[in-house]
């Protein structure tokens, strides 16, 4: 062994993920232990729903409130919840995941200027990553469901990425709910009339992967009516 590679293995050992990034074929070492942690984590956690949106909205906030409700309520049908572990809408659904006494989990990511984890987590159900697509790969493969509150880029990101594995099935069909119509009738126009109608980039069924809701009983209930209507079960 040669003494680059023999300091590749000593900070490898360390964690010393800043010498090891820097060689492109040790990474894949970094991005294999993020995957055997969180499918170690989460694969016995039983059937949960990810609620997603944004980091940044307040506590007075009343898409807060409406995500507090719906995790709340999904914990009174057996269903766990999963966030992505930081502050606003995440930490809303964790703290109504926690009210109602259900599974709080929290698919945290490592950011330079945020996020830390919410303290409404369960202490043995917190994971922080380093990679957004390996995170991404948790939501999806350990959720029921997915409900989508008004967010940015980020949430966007996790909503598309389902719809196109799902259109593509490259994943099985779930449930998909986005909540709150005033923030999100506009998109929901737009691919209606461009991307449908005008320009044919999808078809018409691919309107049918989700629904739009103002309502945390309606949210919750189309996620139970699909595993009925489906003969399904959750995952475990």
């Amino acid at each position: 062994m040669s003494t680059s590679e023999e300091k590749i293995v000593k900070a490898f050992k360390q964690k010393d993920w800043n010498e090891i990034q820097t060689h492109d074929t040790w990474q894949i070492f970094k991005i294999m232990s993020e995957f055997v942690l969180g499918f170690e984590k989460l694969g016995s956690i039983g059937p949960c729903v990810s609620i997603f949106g944004s980091a940044r909205t307040d506590p007075d906030n009343k898409y807060f409130r409406l995500a507090e409700d719906i995790a709340y309520k999904l914990t009174q049908h057996g269903y766990g919840v999963i966030t992505g572990g930081g502050p606003g809408i995440m930490e809303a659904a964790n703290m109504g995941a926690t009210k109602g006494k259900g599974k709080s989990v929290g698919v945290n990511i490592d950011l330079p200027f945020e996020q830390s984890a919410n303290l409404f987590i369960d202490s043995d159900k917190l994971i922080t990553f380093k990679h957004f697509f390996v995170r991404k790969v948790m939501f999806q493969k350990y959720a029921q469901g997915y409900i989508v509150l008004p967010g940015g880029f980020g949430t966007f990101d996790e909503l598309f990425e389902a719809l196109t594995l799902i259109q593509t099935e490259k994943i099985g069909k779930f449930p998909i709910v986005l909540v709150g119509k005033d923030y999100w009738e506009g998109l929901v126009e737009w691919i209606k009339n461009v991307m449908l109608e005008k320009e044919k980039n999808i078809n018409k069924k691919d309107l049918d992967l989700f629904i739009l809701t103002d309502s945390a009983e309606e949210a919750v209930d189309y996620i139970n009516k699909f595993y009925t209507k489906y003969l399904l079960s959750p995952n475990f």
